[in-house]
């Protein structure tokens, strides 16, 4: 059976397509963010990736991983499933500063009575950046949320004590970059997806 060669050549393209698929990545400002992440057997897709500033300053950069891509707020919010945020800082940072910033990061995204209920976990958050002193650029920290387990915590690939257990609490650290107030107004857009 004679196949035509531009079937052919097709055919090659195609095959030769799927590892590179399999292997994308983003690249934001020098950091690679695979296309793909599995956690707790689920696939999940970089719904989008960017940079912190403060000032002029690069502070870090940011991808934010779903189920399936949300351009809202509300949807990343509600979508069911496990999820990830993966930071990588640009610069070293005093890392009970970064606690501290969590905390208020919270707050000033959430209602006041919905927020106490989250003290406990937000005190015991800012401890584990406490107890690390300091995160230079290139490390890495991440925040999982694993439906039946709970939010779980990873600095420099390594997990943090148990996992926090409260289900509103993965979505109340994930408004510190989503929220009506985020970190960022440019990063928020970039975890959206929307061109930057």
């Amino acid at each position: 059976m004679n196949i035509p060669r531009s079937l052919q050549a097709a055919l090659l393209a195609a095959m030769l397509a799927v590892p590179f698929a399999a292997t994308a990545q983003v690249s934001v400002s020098g950091v690679r963010y695979e296309e793909t992440a599995q956690i707790a057997g689920s696939q999940l897709q970089l719904n989008g990736a960017g940079t912190r500033y403060k000032g002029p300053f690069k502070v870090y950069t940011a991808g934010l991983y779903l189920g399936k891509k949300s351009a809202t707020t509300e949807e990343a919010l509600a979508l069911p499933g496990a999820k990830r945020m993966s930071v990588v800082m640009l610069r070293d940072i005093d890392a009970s500063e970064l606690g501290k910033l969590f905390v208020r990061g919270v707050e000033d995204n959430m209602e006041r009575a919905a927020m106490s209920r989250l003290i406990p976990g937000l005190m015991r958050m800012s401890q584990i950046f406490t107890d690390h002193k300091k995160l230079k650029q290139g490390e890495q920290f991440s925040l999982d949320w694993v439906p039946g387990t709970g939010t779980i915590v990873y600095v420099r690939g390594v997990q943090q004590g148990e996992p926090f257990r409260e289900p509103e609490f993965f979505n109340a650290l994930l408004r510190i970059w989503l929220g009506p107030a985020p970190a960022d107004w440019r990063l928020k857009e970039s975890l959206l997806g929307k061109p930057a």
